[in-house]
């Protein structure tokens, strides 16, 4: 029995949104962490009374109710960190409920604040200081590593790697963190929006396309191959998509590279549906669905032994994943820091969702931190890889041009 199964709400509690509980949590200095699933309108809410710990990846079969929120590559600067669900709240409901180990007099004084505040104020958003790095690549260059991986790629020393690069923008006057979250939910339907905002790491906001590793209430496991990406077609339908060799083969590296991690398993029983194409915000991708019954196969496990051979995934790193790490840490020229690390809900009353952080945007004070990356492979253009990034920061850039 997982802790969202026996935790209790207050005996006549009022009902309350989201926006209410997320600014009290701001307002004590609190690790918070929203989202809404794919396809879903309940927006759900954790709050944790507890430090973060630095620590490895929880067993997911065995954890707590809480929030995983992980970088690209752990250090120490970026540990993995679990927001233990001390409260949680559900917009279907509006009802707020505390685990029962949580500490009660936290409780308390969160209920008390929760009723007493004023609402039409919002305490600030954590914020991390950014990094002293290269973070924003000019189209120069990002062009020039593309250019080198592609001759590495053709020299045979990678079939794959993922660029990325992040660009800093001013945040309108206008902004303000519930809103922006409330439109990105109305935006985007199809995606997994999230909204964290912890001590350590300050505040990130993202919709991502991308399943990681889920195990839902029925004991069905899912992932997914995602890859290759152009812009939606102007009748905003999928029907219309012609699809690059580029882009075909590397959404089948994808899947070679999810269904090698069945065989290191010996796992053959799975179901494997695709590749389709698939709308993301402005964007189209490949996907192909795999989908394992843990009822039929014995195998309890699989959703954490899944999550440690998959992440990073040849989506966000490449293939083989260790000269493609090593490309990316020597040419990159800037430090992920949780992009395409992996974040969701662990053990909630729905179950396990993981999702890759695509997508994503860090808010500093006054200012924002959007990132995006392209697959290369030996078909790529400079060019295109260029244009594939700005699109994809388009999803984050037409949240904030909303204001």
């Amino acid at each position: 029995m997982t802790m969202a199964s026996v935790a209790f709400e207050h005996a006549g509690a009022p009902r309350y949104t989201w926006h209410e509980v997320l600014a009290v949590a701001l307002a004590q200095g609190l690790p918070v962490a929203a989202w809404r699933l794919p396809l879903q309108t309940e927006v759900q809410l954790c709050v944790s009374f507890q430090p973060l710990a630095t620590q490895e990846v929880p067993s997911l079969e065995n954890s707590a109710f809480g929030f995983l929120f992980c970088p690209f590559q752990v250090n120490v600067t970026h540990p993995n960190l679990f927001v233990k669900a001390d409260l949680s709240f559900s917009s279907l409901t509006g009802s707020l409920r505390s685990a029962p180990d949580a500490p009660q007099e936290a409780v308390e004084a969160f209920y008390q604040l929760l009723h007493n505040r004023q609402q039409d104020r919002m305490a600030p958003w954590h914020t991390a200081a950014p990094l002293s790095t290269k973070s924003d690549r000019t189209e120069e260059t990002f062009k020039a590593a593309v250019s080198l991986a592609i001759d590495l790629i053709t020299a045979e020393a990678m079939e794959k790697v993922v660029l990325s690069r992040s660009n800093k923008v001013a945040l309108p006057e206008t902004f303000t963190l519930a809103k922006a979250y409330e439109k990105m939910l109305v935006s985007y339907p199809n995606a997994f929006v999230s909204l964290v905002s912890l001590p350590q790491t300050g505040t990130w906001m993202g919709a991502s396309p991308e399943i990681l590793v889920s195990v839902d209430q029925q004991q069905v496991f899912k992932t997914v191959a995602l890859a290759g990406t152009q812009p939606l077609c102007e009748d905003g339908s999928t029907a219309n998509a012609i699809w690059r060799q580029k882009e075909i083969e590397e959404q089948g590296m994808v899947e070679r590279y999810i269904l090698s991690c069945f065989k290191k398993l010996r796992l053959r029983e799975y179901t494997e549906v695709g590749p389709r194409t698939v709308i993301a915000g402005n964007l189209m991708h490949l996907r192909t669905d795999y989908k394992v019954d843990l009822k039929e196969v014995d195998f309890p496990t699989l959703g954490s032994d899944m999550l440690q051979l998959l992440h990073p995934t040849s989506a966000v790193c490449g293939l083989p994943k260790e000269p493609a790490l090593e490309f990316i840490q020597s040419n990159e020229g800037y430090d992920r820091s949780y992009f395409s690390g992996f974040l969701g809900p662990v053990n909630s009353p729905a179950g396990t969702y993981l999702f890759v952080n695509l997508r994503c945007m860090q808010l500093l004070p006054d200012a924002a931190v959007l990132y995006a990356g392209a697959g290369i492979t030996g078909d790529s253009s400079p060019e295109k890889e260029w244009l594939e990034t700005g699109h994809k920061m388009q999803t984050i850039l037409k949240i904030l041009s909303d204001f």
